[in-house]
């Protein structure tokens, strides 16, 4: 008998849900949040709300898109963690409405790992083991999967993650949120090397981005003279103002360059370390033109399968939780009615 799986994620503030037959995705709806935007960033109680009222008509437009009724389910899924808890706690507690209603088994999600189970979704998949490179706004890790339910960390951030570093430097540019998606945008048309950064020096496979950001920021407050120091000479309002407009696109281009040759760097070097070939991104910034160019050119040089998700299942989406509620309920991983959501939880498996 096939095994079909209704899936729901609202770690943040998407609001989205999937249906999957035994691991293939008929529907992947998302409704996005615009509320957002004029604040500058996710305002956690809005997104709490914006969910409340998306969740019903996301649901209900996944099951009729995928054909299946209610009663054919065998499972529902959803994101236990990690994320904002208010939005969690929405898709939580649907989640176990409708298993509780239907008398159907209870699967709970590990958001990050269901960001690198998206890259299973395909028929043109990875072959375990392989190396994902997970990089979001809060998340920049690698990580080592030797099965479905079976993956380690061997690399992280110790501050910053990068997609923050993208945000930070979009806010510094006065680009409108969220920011990263317009940084690639401008960067398309800039000189990657008009502007040196510098590339911090972290000891094994974990990420900085701190000191990036700090760069970047001294870099702007002295309309580009500097990028090391904070002098005792900052430019004018004006003058900064002038600087970014006469050189958005380079700054972006250059920016994006040193943010994607620190995640490279460290790619290659645990594929070195491993001696793994095949290669996978993941997460919001996979959808980084830029990111996914650098991948497959270095992935051609070195000899590495590279694997790249479609732009719909990089940022947050129910098709990864479906995908990967596929395999948990192939091993019986369900869950109690009483299990509660968490903004924070471990990821090694």
């Amino acid at each position: 008998m096939p095994v079909t799986i209704l899936a729901i994620e609202s770690s943040c503030d998407e609001t989205a849900a999937s249906v999957c037959v035994d691991g293939r995705i008929l529907s992947n709806y998302i409704a996005t949040q615009k509320v957002h935007e004029k604040y500058g960033g996710v305002v956690p109680e809005l997104a709490s709300r914006a969910h409340l009222q998306n969740i019903v008509p996301v649901v209900d437009l996944a099951l009729k898109e995928s054909g299946c009724s209610m009663q054919s389910l065998d499972a529902i899924a959803f994101t236990q963690a990690p994320g904002l808890i208010g939005s969690l706690l929405v898709g939580a507690q649907f989640a176990k409405s409708m298993a509780l209603a239907l008398d159907k088994p209870l699967i709970a999600v590990h958001h990050m790992q269901a960001h690198v189970l998206a890259n299973l979704i395909p028929d043109d998949k990875p072959d375990f083991p392989f190396l994902c490179l997970t990089v979001s706004g809060g998340h920049t890790q690698i990580v080592l999967c030797t099965s479905p339910t079976t993956m380690k960390v061997i690399g992280e951030t110790i501050d910053d993650a990068a997609g923050e570093a993208f945000d930070k430097t979009a806010k510094l540019l006065g680009l409108p949120y969220p920011g990263g998606p317009l940084i690639d945008k401008y960067a398309a048309n800039g000189n990657p090397n008009r502007f040196a950064f510098p590339e911090p020096q972290i000891a094994g496979l974990n990420f900085s981005f701190s000191g990036l950001k700090t760069s970047i920021l001294y870099f702007l407050q002295n309309a580009g003279s500097s990028n090391v120091f904070k002098e005792a000479f900052t430019a004018t309002a004006e003058e900064k103002q002038c600087f970014i407009d006469e050189n958005l696109a380079d700054i972006c281009a250059s920016v994006q360059h040193r943010i994607i040759s620190i995640l490279i760097n460290k790619v290659k070097k645990a594929a070195k370390e491993t001696g793994i070939k095949d290669i996978c991104i993941a997460g919001g910034v996979s959808a980084n033109s830029g990111l996914r160019k650098a991948l497959k050119e270095t992935g051609d040089k070195m000899g590495w399968r590279t694997f790249i998700p479609a732009f719909e299942y990089c940022t947050d989406n129910a098709a990864m939780i479906a995908i990967t509620a596929y395999y948990k309920f192939l091993q019986n991983d369900f869950v109690s009615l009483n299990i509660s959501p968490s903004p924070r939880a471990a990821f090694d498996m």
